[in-house]
């Protein structure tokens, strides 16, 4: 098994680190001894509480509440005001107690989940969070009314029964693999504030955007579309009272913008320096008091036609554009090669993460025979021609991400060479999410990333039942893959689980419904003085109420 570069690195460090410990034998230096000392000091410190956080981000948000957002920044802001049952462990991603359940009992039959809340635990408006909240939140998403985007992830919930005013049961129609480190995610909403909305309603309701009200460690303040979002630690959070007042994500849609900010003091936190940008922050992070958090980022980047057009309706020609795209140049020179060419929809720090799959290498001459093979023919212009229409389209990605920004150009050029023309378009984020909304679906092709959930199931991207109103914007569907997905969503059993997953990763690599581009290396500038900071591969906000300044 060909392992990653970066993980070679790591091995390289991990066994240098230890061959100069070996050297030294017992005896350490006085310096060590004092880097020792500091450390111990740095660790008895005490957290204080003040101080004020501003995170960068590239995108706006479209609306707070966790049953109807389906952007990144929004869920980076519902992150701060709302928390669900359980959270996510940072080293295995597996399923964990510190957020809003105190325990969490599965019954041998997979088929009942019993849930305990901690005490104590308040909305932002001083009402408790009682088992009714829990009923009323998951009973939304069981309506017929509902039309959110995340109603495929409680297709095998039948039920919620509220037990005592601490305890609910929930009931499956049958096994769900992914409910207990999926399902048991989502913020929860308080009943006494939305019961009366329609569910039909409650997608368009002003609480989402005006005053979203949750159990969070931060408190809504103000939102400025366009400029940016503000919350503030919430005084009576069950946790604690989290140690900085305010954390403001300050909307910056350019890229160089951004960087400027970041060196001037403008911004204090940025999600997702570009690689191209990460020696010049690391040039100037002392003289402003910034360091960097990297690892490898729980998600993966893709191009993708919009199968309803014509021009990617055939797996032959996606499987051609795929050979077409040199994946190796794109990490090498736009990621400077901080990350690695994927070839399956799903993160190799997955369980389930299969490498065993077909692999389509760059080859344009290849590209070439298989587009002539499909009847394309070169036109007077060089461009491809099939039956009157030329293979052109437009590649949409969102600005101020300046890394698919490059990447939208380099597949113009890249893909000019076998005859195909790609017009890069560069719009804004939210205006982008709008284009790729169910019944919109107003892209030719698109370069964009997925944020990967904590649990491998790919149905929430490529099932069939997910075109019309879930997250398949694409359009791709294959009856053979929807009965896979359906059936390793039933399996306990998590080694049969991992073959049935690696069956459909195998699958969609041969269909090629995106070209799966690489798997990032994500960079975080955070500031030098802020404590309590843990990486999560996923969520750049982790567990926030933990964060403090050190003015010292």
């Amino acid at each position: 098994m060909q392992k990653m570069a970066w993980f070679k690195l790591l091995s390289l460090a991990f066994i240098l680190s230890m061959f100069l410990a070996a050297c030294s034998g017992q005896n350490s230096t006085s310096e060590e001894k004092q880097s020792n000392e500091n450390d111990a000091a740095i660790d008895d410190k005490k957290p204080v509480n003040g101080g004020d956080l501003i995170i960068g981000t590239t995108g706006s948000p479209t609306l707070f509440n966790p049953l109807f957002s389906n952007d990144a920044v929004s869920s980076d802001v519902e992150t701060l005001i709302f928390e669900g049952l359980v959270g996510s462990n940072k080293e295995d991603l597996s399923p964990t107690t510190d957020a809003l359940a105190e325990s969490v009992e599965e019954s041998e039959d997979g088929l009942t989940y019993t849930v305990t809340l901690k005490e104590g635990i308040k909305f932002h408006d001083g009402e408790d969070l009682t088992a009714d909240d829990i009923v009323f939140t998951y009973n939304i998403p069981l309506s017929d009314d509902y039309d959110g985007p995340r109603k495929s992830y409680f297709e095998a919930l039948e039920s919620v029964e509220k037990v005592d005013e601490r305890t609910v049961k929930f009931h499956m129609k049958e096994v769900d693999a992914q409910f207990h480190t999926v399902g048991l995610t989502f913020g929860i909403l308080p009943e006494h504030i939305l019961k009366d909305v329609p569910v039909a309603e409650l997608g368009e309701h002003e609480f989402n955007t005006k005053n979203p009200i949750g159990t969070g460690p931060f408190t809504f303040s103000e939102w400025k579309d366009g400029q940016y979002v503000k919350v503030e630690a919430f005084e009576d959070y069950y946790q604690g009272r989290p140690h900085l007042d305010s954390i403001t994500l300050k909307i910056v849609p350019d890229a160089n913008a951004m960087l400027t900010q970041l060196q001037n003091g403008d911004i204090d936190f940025w999600d997702g320096v570009p690689p191209t940008d990460i020696e010049m922050v690391k040039s100037f992070q002392d003289q402003i008091g910034i360091k960097i958090e990297e690892g490898l980022s729980l998600q993966y980047e893709f191009f993708a036609g919009n199968l309803r057009n014509d021009l990617f309706k055939e797996k032959e020609v996606r499987q051609a554009i795929t050979h077409a795209i040199d994946r190796e140049t794109i990490v090498k020179e736009i990621l400077e090669g901080h990350g690695e060419v994927a070839h399956t929809p799903e993160s190799p720090l997955s369980w389930a993460y299969n490498e065993d799959v077909k692999k389509f290498e760059y080859g344009p001459e290849k590209a070439k025979k298989m587009l002539a093979d499909a009847g394309w023919k070169p036109g007077e212009d060089g461009i491809l021609e099939k039956d009157g229409k030329k293979f052109s389209f437009e590649i949409k990605t969102n600005q101020g991400n300046k890394v698919r920004e490059d990447t939208a150009i380099l597949l113009q050029e890249q893909l000019k060479e076998v005859g195909i023309e790609a017009k890069p378009k560069i719009v804004e984020y939210s205006s982008l999410i709008a284009d790729l909304a169910p019944g919109v679906w107003n892209f030719d092709a698109i370069v964009l990333g997925w944020a990967l959930g904590t649990d491998p199931d790919p149905s929430g991207i490529f099932h069939t039942k997910e075109i019309e109103k879930g997250l398949n914007f694409s359009g791709y569907s294959n009856p053979d893959l929807d009965t896979l997905m359906d059936q390793q969503l039933r399996e306990k059993d998590a080694e049969k689980r991992k073959e049935l997953i690696g069956e459909i990763q195998a699958s969609l690599a041969e269909d090629q419904p995106y070209t799966f581009l690489y798997y990032p290396i994500k960079f975080r500038a955070v500031p030098a003085e802020m404590q309590g900071y843990e990486f999560h591969p996923k969520h750049a906000i982790y567990k926030p109420h933990q964060w403090w300044l050190d003015k010292q």
